[in-house]
């Protein structure tokens, strides 16, 4: 078995995939959140409203299966995509379904424990590759499309 090369961008050499992905990233995910809160809002009344007692369970099961969907079928949440953001895995490749699960589960966990979603931004916001933590577990990044390999 051989093994695969690193072939995510270097930020010291095509810094072009990493301009301005933190905010890129805020912005998407405030997209992500207000469709979600739509998607919610359409939903709750075919429940006869009964789903209003249990709106932060089915904003958290909307909410992941959104990511999950959207980031396995294109590598991108739609907001990610509006903002010409794209993930990828350790070797440049788009996120098949699997990886976006594991991705969306980090993701879900960090926000069940906000130190962890502190650690995520700060990380973001600091490191060479703009990873978060979940990020930085599974070995992905977020680049920008325009500049997609």
């Amino acid at each position: 078995m051989t093994a695969q090369t690193w072939t995510i961008p270097d930020p010291q050499v095509q810094p072009e995939f990493y301009a301005d992905i933190p905010l890129k990233r805020l912005l998407a995910w405030v997209v992500d959140c207000v469709l979600i809160g739509l998607t919610v809002a359409l939903i709750v009344p075919f429940t006869a409203f009964v789903g209003l007692f249990f709106l932060p369970l089915m904003f958290l099961v909307i909410g992941f299966l959104y990511r999950w969907m959207t980031l396995a079928g294109g590598s991108a949440t739609w907001g990610m995509r509006l903002m010409s953001v794209e993930m990828r895995d350790g070797y440049g490749r788009r996120f098949d379904g699997g990886t976006a699960f594991l991705h969306t589960l980090g993701y879900s966990v960090s926000l069940a424990f906000p130190v962890l979603q502190v650690i995520s931004v700060i990380m973001m916001l600091t490191g060479s590759r703009a990873q978060g933590l979940t990020d930085n577990v599974l070995g992905t990044v977020a680049i920008n499309r325009s500049a997609a390999f």
